[in-house]
């Protein structure tokens, strides 16, 4: 079986992608560009599995840390290479925010490691040119480093 499968459902770009256990996700380009705007754009994907590989390793880190997280939301914002083909991301600032009582030294730590050591898919962008930045927000107050 494989790791993931793609089948064209629209008759110009839409995909419905499924891996290995039945989990799905719609991929299509904007109208626009000639699709139907019914999935997330295939870049788009990238940025949502930055989301997900970085919120795993925040919520693990601070779950080990002991620290009483309630929420966590992850919001990103990038600027993809102007006039190239392929067009790659470029720089991407991702924001966490964290709600809970958390110290907000140890929700920066989770972030640090996660972004800098752990997440693998920030690993992968920041090898393909991208550079990242981060904040981090604790209870709605921003958490200044040292």
């Amino acid at each position: 079986m494989p790791l993931m499968h793609a089948a064209l459902t629209d008759p110009d770009f839409g995909f419905d992608i499924s891996d290995e256990t039945g989990h799905s996700m719609r991929i299509d380009i904007p109208v626009d560009q000639g699709g139907g705007g019914t999935g997330f754009r295939p870049m788009q994907t990238v940025l949502a599995a930055l989301c997900g590989c970085s919120g795993v390793d925040v919520v693990s880190i601070l779950k080990k840390q002991r620290q009483d997280m309630q929420g966590l939301e992850i919001l990103v914002d990038g600027e993809r290479e102007k006039d190239k083909e392929p067009s790659l991301w470029e720089s991407l600032h991702v924001t966490f925010l964290i709600s809970g009582d958390v110290e907000p030294g140890k929700a920066w730590r989770a972030v640090e490691l996660s972004i800098n050591k752990y997440c693998s898919v920030a690993e992968t962008l920041r090898r393909a040119g991208a550079h990242i930045t981060w904040s981090v927000r604790v209870n709605g107050t921003e958490v200044q480093t040292n």
